[in-house]
């Protein structure tokens, strides 16, 4: 795939919370700079860490925006619409900036509004 089809793909997944098939968009060796998780390292590593992913919402949905590719890197401004499992909605700004290594996402930075997503983490 091409570097936007992997874009693309990324957001097709996400949205369908096919969460094991979109971590397999990602290098082995990936690393992911994340605003709530932090620094992830590997591939297997983000693969486990979004096993809990769905049991946090009972929605959710990642719409890009506005998308820029420029070679081996890109850039997706794009907007979180999702409800938490217990019911508490979740709006949010995003943008996140992409590296790719061979079809793959080697690097991936996550930055958005923290706020919003607090509502996770409440009962």
């Amino acid at each position: 795939m091409d570097n936007r089809a992997v874009l693309d793909r990324y957001y097709e997944l996400a949205n369908a919370g096919e969460w094991d098939r979109w971590c397999d968009l990602f290098a082995a060796d990936t690393v992911l700079d994340e605003q709530l998780a932090g620094r992830v390292e590997g591939r297997e590593v983000l693969r486990e860490m979004m096993t809990g992913f769905t049991s946090m919402y009972a929605r959710f949905r990642n719409t890009p925006l506005h998308v820029v590719v420029d070679g081996d890197q890109a850039a997706v401004v794009s907007r979180i619409e999702a409800v938490s499992a217990s019911g508490k909605p979740v709006d949010a700004g995003v943008v996140n900036y992409f590296r790719f290594r061979g079809g793959e996402i080697a690097y991936m930075a996550n930055y958005h509004d923290t706020v919003p997503f607090q509502v996770i983490t409440q009962v």
